[in-house]
């Protein structure tokens, strides 16, 4: 995810490599960046000790030890940016041992190319500028939107996750495709055009979901067979699952 961020910020012309530094626990990844061109500190602590806004991009079970480690670093005006599923700007506060700067974020790997999808939310003392910064940062990487504190665990699976769930989506219905003849390359370009224009569709049409799909859904007709499959499978329910338990995760992480 850290590369995802990176990629499309510095991608997007916002930020020159120059501009960024960069700590990995991998001596290779460091490596990597510096070679690029990226600024590398020798320590997490280092980095929070030359940066204004640091971006935690940590595992939320690794994340207790990065405190420990950059504890006592912070300035009044560090901002941190973090976006680990579950962790509380609360938990970031107590660990650090101040009223740290926290803006919550939820971003996903489209930014590599430009095309993320950020929920974002501010947590005070940040200011309402140092907001803007962070969020015109995703912005050049894709949408953003910003929520409330307490929707960042109920976000994640809108726009966290859900690549995953839809690339599965996307390999179920090609590999299906693959097995009946068809090339799989042509298979997924077919479904992947689909996926683009019915995305932009539901952003530009101004219809519902359910007018979308009576669109596409004739009585007694090759659509209307195949959502009643869906149906009698269980799909809504499965999907419904699936975004709770995402939802759970994050909470438990959160602990």
């Amino acid at each position: 995810m850290a590369g995802a961020i990176i990629d499309g910020i510095t991608g997007s012309g916002m930020l020159a490599p120059a501009q960024v530094a960069v700590y990995d626990i991998r001596e290779s990844q460091r490596e990597h960046y510096a070679a690029r061109g990226f600024k590398v500190s020798a320590s997490a602590a280092a980095l929070v000790d030359g940066c204004d806004y640091v971006v935690l991009s940590v595992k939320p079970q690794n994340f207790a030890d990065v405190l420990a480690e950059i504890k006592g670093h912070p300035r009044p005006e560090t901002v941190f940016v973090t976006i680990a599923a579950g962790i509380s700007a609360e938990f970031i506060k107590e660990a650090l041992g101040c009223d740290a700067k926290v803006v919550r974020v939820m971003p996903n790997t489209p930014l590599l190319i430009g095309c993320g999808s950020t929920a974002m939310s501010r947590v005070a003392p940040a200011t309402e500028e140092e907001f803007a910064f962070v969020k015109s940062v995703f912005a050049s990487a894709g949408g953003v939107e910003e929520i409330s504190p307490d929707k960042m665990n109920e976000v994640i699976p809108l726009n966290g996750s859900s690549p995953a769930y839809i690339y599965l989506f996307a390999k179920v219905f090609v590999d299906r495709a693959v097995e009946l003849g068809f090339d799989a390359d042509v298979a997924n370009r077919l479904f992947c055009n689909t996926l683009i224009g019915s995305a932009r569709m539901m952003l530009e049409s101004g219809k519902s979901h359910q007018e979308l799909i009576d669109m596409v859904t004739s009585p007694k007709g090759t659509t209307f067979e195949g959502l009643a499959a869906l149906e009698r499978c269980g799909f809504d329910k499965a999907l419904i699952a699936c975004f709770d338990d995402t939802v759970r995760r994050a909470y438990e992480l959160g602990k």
